[in-house]
């Protein structure tokens, strides 16, 4: 019989710390926004900066806890905010806190798994985290385009 072995690349703790890392940075990009532009200004067809962070709210806490308890709500992605920078950064803070309290529940046989994620995205767990952290990149990086385009400097991307 045969029997597998699996290397670990990066710790948990290395990789919570990793996306904790592009998690503060993208608080940072919130941050440098005006609050006015955070809800309102687009460039092209793209959606408003605080209307892609709440999808990123809507994903990263339920996200994790998801991939713990393999329990899933559908993809929430408004939130009450009113147009408020600040209570975006609550629910941005509270979903940090979230991640923290769940992401150490899972176990290194967890990140093989496969689960439908929102009850709509089948892959395994460590894909699903993979895109999580993606798509936060992803989205950052269209925050940084809307900055420039207003004339304000954002964040060096290197200090996550």
């Amino acid at each position: 019989m045969e029997t597998k072995t699996q290397q670990m690349i990066i710790s948990q703790e290395q990789l919570l710390k990793h996306w904790q890392g592009h998690r503060g940075l993208t608080r940072r990009v919130i941050e440098t926004f005006p609050e006015e532009q955070l809800f309102n200004f687009t460039i092209g067809e793209m959606r408003p900066f605080g209307e892609m962070v709440q999808e990123l709210l809507g994903i990263a806490g339920p996200g994790i806890k998801g991939l713990v308890t393999r329990k899933w709500e559908p993809l929430k992605e408004e939130f009450a905010v009113e147009n408020s920078k600040k209570r975006l950064l609550e629910l941005w803070d509270q979903a940090t806190v979230e991640i923290d309290e769940w992401f150490p529940k899972l176990t290194t046989d967890d990140f093989q798994e496969t689960v439908l994620a929102f009850g709509q995205y089948e892959n395994k767990i460590y894909c699903t985290l993979m895109y999580f952290i993606d798509n936060e990149i992803h989205h950052r990086g269209q925050g940084y385009v809307y900055l420039r385009a207003l004339g304000l400097e954002p964040p060096y991307f290197w200090e996550h």
